[in-house]
């Protein structure tokens, strides 16, 4: 058992597991947890705790029963009320006793209980801001890039997040299995689809014999190399992750789960054993996290989140600037301040614990990579380049092969003496050389909805 008696470690993977890195287990993270989980379900037995079925009838969904786990000034009742009407609210228990009822700025507060800023905010943004309905040919799918698609199974989550892109399809509406058929068969018919994204919603609430049914599906298309799923139950409801839903996934090789961890304080025993287990089913983990303003955009933060990440055997893949969706200003930050915390990073942690900063294009322009610029100049094969201390080095291409050069909208804000340091700038012949214009949706691949 961890240090606190009420630890909710699955009867099926103890404390002492080698599986779970000793340092998650010695976390503040941990002992945060036990304490959450005996303050807000003191009655609850191990067996319900540990039972997601349980877990998922028993989430914070209403007005009241949210008053009674988290107390809010009375004037804000009506202005969260009025966010309910139109978003909806879900909490596991287990997610809400992450949550420390002291703190008044907790970054998991903050990403699932709704505020009076939600509401100010929402006739701001767009509700779909990734233009994802004007690439879908069927309902469900969307098809931005040409190998491979996203596929929405299910407009249910665990928990459902404040910011996220999908605010729209917020519901528990069942998609029909036929919307799921026509799905596959689109997919069937379009041989350029190598890799589908399977997200919702969250695909892992589901049934494991009704998410099996889907990817068998899927796994019998010749032309499909690659399944993904896209999954925060592993951080929302660990106990999700059991023996019978793991060798299911199993026998859909080959197959990857991106989850999505945004704080060091999700990265608790239990969220560590559910990602043991799918790692052990030979699943390789991604994380994608959101950068959110109040969560986690300073360096501190992050460099706690990715070291987390790395004990659990997750590879930080995506971090990305947070979508103008509607009701989620508050959330959002400066792309700049991304670029800060890809710099805070480097060379302070193993390049493998460095996401990639991401801005998802609004309108349908897709992700679209934001790095720290570390080249100054190059112009004739000379590079002026600098390293994560701000040092300033040369370097040379080959002798024998022509010297290489970049156009000026590649650089980085001017810096005092890169001028002079690569005199002439970018080479003449090299500006003849003009970018084409990425094809429109409408004289490009993408089909028209059917």
């Amino acid at each position: 058992m961890t240090p606190d008696s009420s630890s909710s470690i699955s009867p099926k993977g103890s404390a002492s597991d080698p599986c779970v890195a000793r340092a998650v287990l010695q976390s503040p993270q941990a002992a945060r947890a036990a304490r959450g989980r005996a303050h807000f379900y003191p009655g609850v037995s191990d067996a319900d705790w540990n039972d997601w079925r349980w877990q998922f009838r028993n989430r914070v969904h209403t007005l009241e029963q949210l008053a009674t786990m988290l107390p809010f000034p009375p004037q804000e009742r009506a202005a969260i009320g009025g966010v309910l009407r139109e978003f909806r609210m879900g909490i596991t228990p287990y997610y809400l006793s992450l949550i420390d009822p002291a703190d008044p700025a907790d970054p998991i507060a903050r990403q699932v209980v709704p505020v009076a800023a939600e509401g100010a905010s929402s006739s701001d943004g767009v509700d779909d801001p990734l233009s994802e309905e004007k690439y879908s040919p069927v309902p469900g799918i969307t098809h931005r890039y040409p190998d491979r698609c996203l596929m929405v199974v299910s407009n249910s989550c665990a928990i459902y997040c404040r910011y996220c892109t999908r605010k729209r399809i917020m519901a528990e509406d069942v998609v029909s299995d036929l919307d799921l058929q026509r799905m596959v068969d689109y997919i069937a018919a379009t041989p350029a689809i190598r890799d589908v994204v399977v997200s919702g919603g969250d695909p892992l609430t589901f049934a494991t014999d009704k998410l099996d049914r889907i990817l068998g599906k899927l796994r019998a298309i010749p032309h499909l190399e690659i399944i993904r799923i896209g999954s925060r139950v592993p951080v929302s409801l660990p106990m999700r992750i059991d023996d019978e839903l793991t060798q299911m996934l199993a026998r859909h090789h080959p197959l990857w789960i991106n989850v999505h961890f945004n704080h060091p304080n999700e990265v608790t025993p239990d969220a560590a054993l559910a990602c043991d287990r799918l790692s052990r089913a030979g699943i390789p983990l991604n994380n994608q996290s959101a950068l959110l303003r109040g969560v986690n955009d300073d360096e501190a933060t992050q460099l706690a989140l990715v070291h987390g990440l790395m004990l659990m055997r997750v590879r930080p893949y995506y971090l990305y600037h947070c979508d103008p969706v509607r009701g989620a200003d508050h959330f959002r930050t400066t792309i700049e301040r991304g670029i800060e915390m890809i710099e805070s990073l480097r060379g302070h942690t193993s390049g493998l614990a460095i996401p990639q900063f991401a801005v998802d294009a609004p309108g349908g322009g897709g992700k679209i990579p934001v790095n720290p610029q570390y080249v100054l100049a190059y112009d004739h094969g000379r590079a002026i380049l600098r390293n994560f201390q701000g040092r300033i080095y040369e370097a040379q291409d080959p002798p024998d092969l022509p010297g290489g050069s970049m156009p000026p909208p590649r650089l980085a804000n001017p810096a005092a003496g890169v001028e002079s340091l690569a005199p002439g700038g970018w080479s003449n012949e090299k500006q003849s050389h003009k970018e084409s214009s990425p094809p429109s949706a409408e004289t490009g691949w993408v089909h028209p909805r059917r």
